[in-house]
């Protein structure tokens, strides 16, 4: 079976794109706090910006690895077994748990005026 086989199949309603579509509001949600982390900077300093840096990257790895996670399910519908991204949710996940905790290190660590 080749990939563009796997790719194109019949019913845009599969699973490959719903999990896409989730992917994808996941990575404008980064991309969204990124930018409400630059109204910290005024506040809180140089801080914010190592937030945003990080916050922009992760949206990035899920961007990059989309193209790979969709091809992925759209295989394993075809072959009948499909298994879940366990390590890009984990990975997500922790660096969300990562920047949240981050933030509160500015917030508390950052001495306001």
């Amino acid at each position: 079976m080749t990939v563009a086989q796997v790719r194109y199949h019949a019913d845009p309603g599969l699973q490959p794109e719903r999990t896409s579509l989730a992917w994808g509001r996941t990575m404008f949600a980064l991309v969204t706090v990124s930018l409400l982390f630059l109204r910290w900077l005024p506040v809180y300093g140089w801080l914010p910006a190592v937030l945003i840096v990080l916050t922009l990257l992760t949206a990035g790895g899920v961007y990059f690895s989309q193209r790979s996670r969709y091809v992925h399910g759209g295989r394993g519908i075809a072959e009948g077994r499909v298994r879940p991204d366990i390590g890009a949710v984990m990975v997500t996940g922790g660096a969300i748990g990562v920047l949240a905790l981050l933030g509160m290190v500015v917030i508390i660590a950052s001495p306001l005026d």
